[in-house]
């Protein structure tokens, strides 16, 4: 029996999205394109929790096809950034999900929940490409050119992306300890960028220090200057 083809519907977003012209459940895929603002009773919100699982999983395959020999402290770390909903948001963004995902104009309207919809929007698609098949073969055809980059990067330089959940990892792994953010207010004027100052610490051993427009902003700098000079260190510990 012949496969069905798409609905008119969907024909625009498969192409778009570059997802399998045939082979899914069109059902489903509908259904993730739909945002639970726009619709209580039939939306996304399962898939998504589904798809959370299946990116999870099929992050993992990929990084030990590509990266036999790395460590699981730096699988782990790695993957943990390509499975974040920036990565997932990134993606969303690259090929336009935005345009498809049906929400209420009210959520629409709402730009600082944007980047949480449109990564639950991907999970949800990786969902239907697992559900349509039963197991990860169109999952990883349509995810892993997504991954690639990006992976190397982190691989590279894991504090890139999220300094701080790199740092914390890092000193966890090897010094069993957690870093301590001491943050400030040094400006009072309103969207200064170096607004605020923080200092990230180990104990008692100082490790970097940053500025920023928010305390989170300043977070990030200090802990990219730590992790860089650990890393660094270690790297050179590593070669002697």
């Amino acid at each position: 029996m012949e496969p069905l083809p798409p609905p008119p519907s969907l024909r625009d977003p498969i192409e778009q999205l570059a997802l399998p012209p045939q082979g899914l459940n069109w059902e489903l895929l509908d259904q993730a394109l739909v945002h639970a603002s726009a619709s209580p009773e039939r939306n996304n919100e399962q898939l998504e929790f589904f798809g959370d699982a299946v990116l999870r999983l099929a992050a993992a395959e990929f990084l030990m096809e590509q990266y036999p020999n790395a460590t699981v402290g730096d699988l782990t770390l790695v993957r943990s950034q390509l499975v974040s909903d920036q990565n997932l948001t990134h993606i969303a963004e690259k090929i336009g999900v935005d345009k498809f995902l049906q929400t209420s104009s009210a959520a629409a309207g709402d730009r600082a929940a944007r980047p949480k919809r449109l990564a639950d929007a991907i999970e949800a698609i990786l969902a239907v490409l697992y559900l349509s098949r039963g197991d990860l073969q169109l999952v990883r055809a349509w995810l892993d050119p997504h991954l690639v980059e990006r992976a190397q990067q982190l691989v590279e330089n894991p504090a890139v992306h999220n300094a701080k959940t790199a740092l914390q990892e890092f000193t966890q792994k090897h010094y069993k300890t957690l870093p301590d953010y001491r943050t400030e207010e040094i400006s009072t004027q309103h969207g200064d960028p170096e607004r605020f100052r923080s200092k990230v610490w180990l104990g008692d051993r100082g490790l970097g220090s940053g500025v920023g427009a928010s305390r989170k902003a300043a977070e990030q700098a200090a802990a990219r200057q730590a992790y860089q000079a650990l890393w660094v260190a270690s790297n050179r510990r590593s070669d002697n």
